[in-house]
């Protein structure tokens, strides 16, 4: 099945299916995102941001969230 024919079946979805198509789909980006963040945490990627925040606090920078 090609992209455009994906696409021509989702304008044809009557409005609650399409809400539930559109709700599994932010579901599945924000599953996928937070394995990436997982990933990125385990490999060290992420360590400059901790590194930063330490930084501000020592130089009292550093804000409350």
């Amino acid at each position: 099945m090609e992209i455009a024919d994906i696409q021509a079946v989702i304008e044809s979805l009557p409005p609650e299916q399409y809400a539930r198509l559109r709700d599994w789909f932010t579901e599945r980006d924000w599953a996928l995102w937070d394995r990436q963040i997982e990933a990125d945490a385990a490999a060290g990627k992420l360590d400059f941001l901790i590194d930063e925040a330490l930084a501000e606090k020592v130089r009292g920078t550093l804000r409350e969230l």
